[in-house]
């Protein structure tokens, strides 16, 4: 069938609103009409080529919509069921069939080789094929996904607030409930006000963490973390964070979730961290000069860890997430600004410009 998606022909091109051809759904697949779909930095690494993705390209990882169509096999979905969908993974590796689909050994072949998880894409142009992104290509009026990504939303529940929680919500809310396991007993340190941080803070607050510590540098941001949950806030242009942040926190932070993807924030993350303590390194890394491995890692007996989607279970997380802001304990709606379609370009600029958190595109 014909749809209407943005290309991307070169590297850092624009993106081009223009007609491309969608297969039916295979086995196992559904078809989903596209409502909403979330902007993450981690698009713009595709459209920078920060990975080698065949050329053209439709971006978008963050889809929600209605279902319009189910292929053989499919049980789950039905016509007119409202949907978010989140990550790609093949589902027979040994991560998949433990439950942690979030570490599948071919993450990043299927999320970033651009195809589906059988290796072929969905897209095509003028008899060319085109490569898909996270198995999804939400950055369309429609898209074939993977059942195993797809999860049911309440048709009550704007989609527009449904489809950024399947990456950068799941990712930072994650970190702090699936991964680090936060209680009212630890203090977590959040370092970044973006969509990421700030979800992490506000699980840190489902949580019930004794402190909860927003590290930025714009006041207008950190005034929205201590509304979001943030019981102190630290800004690093005006007062040296480490210090700020270990006396805060008597001593130092039980887990830091850094979200800059910046050296000397991640430096500055680990030092800030509690004998003992974690970093949850959720950007994209950048190099450390001058670090000193030995002290501040081995010596001080941290861990630093990476961690992938919040290591969600999209099925169960996701409807967690959804259920709290449904219940005004998970309030994403602060955090997201809402595009019609046509707009991405602005929506694009606006996030740059800072003027906009979580940027999502209505179709």
């Amino acid at each position: 069938m014909d749809i209407k998606a943005y290309v991307v022909h070169e590297k850092n091109g624009p993106y081009q609103l223009e007609t491309v051809q969608l297969d039916d759904p295979k086995e196992g697949e559904v078809l989903v009409r596209n409502v909403a779909s979330g902007i993450c930095h981690t698009d713009e690494f595709g459209r920078s080529q920060g990975v080698p993705i065949a050329l053209p390209l439709v971006l978008g990882h963050e889809g929600a919509g209605v279902v319009e169509k189910v292929g053989p096999g499919v049980t789950e979905f039905a016509p007119g069921d409202h949907v978010g969908f989140s990550y790609a993974f093949c589902g027979h590796c040994d991560p998949c069939h433990e439950h942690e689909p979030y570490y599948c050994d071919n993450f990043n072949a299927i999320n970033f080789g651009g195809t589906a998880p059988d290796g072929t894409t969905r897209l095509h142009q003028d008899g060319q094929d085109v490569s898909m992104f996270f198995g999804q290509s939400s950055f369309a009026t429609y898209s074939v996904v993977n059942a195993q990504s797809v999860v049911k939303a309440d048709p009550e529940i704007d989609l527009a607030m449904v489809a950024p929680v399947g990456c950068g919500i799941q990712t930072g809310a994650g970190a702090v409930l699936n991964v680090a396991h936060a209680t009212e007993k630890d203090t977590v340190a959040v370092y970044g006000c973006g969509a990421v941080g700030f979800s992490a803070i506000m699980a840190a607050r489902v949580a019930g963490c004794k402190k909860i510590i927003a590290v930025g540098r714009n006041d207008a941001k950190l005034a929205l973390a201590a509304e979001l949950g943030a019981t102190d806030v630290v800004n690093s242009k005006k007062t040296d964070p480490v210090e700020a942040v270990r006396h805060i926190s008597d001593g130092g932070a039980t887990y830091g979730v850094e979200t800059t993807g910046v050296g000397p924030c991640i430096n500055q993350a680990i030092q800030a961290c509690k004998y003992h303590g974690t970093l949850l390194a959720l950007g994209a890394s950048g190099v450390i000069d001058n670090f000193n491995f030995g002290y501040e890692v081995m010596m001080q007996m941290r861990t630093v860890k990476g961690s992938c989607e919040g290591e969600s279970d999209i099925k169960t997380f996701i409807p967690q997430l959804l259920d709290l802001y449904k219940r005004g304990e998970f309030p994403i709606d602060k955090i997201i600004t809402v595009y019609p379609f046509a707009e991405i370009d602005r929506a694009l600029q606006e996030t740059h410009d800072g003027k906009a958190i979580k940027a999502v595109l209505r179709m």
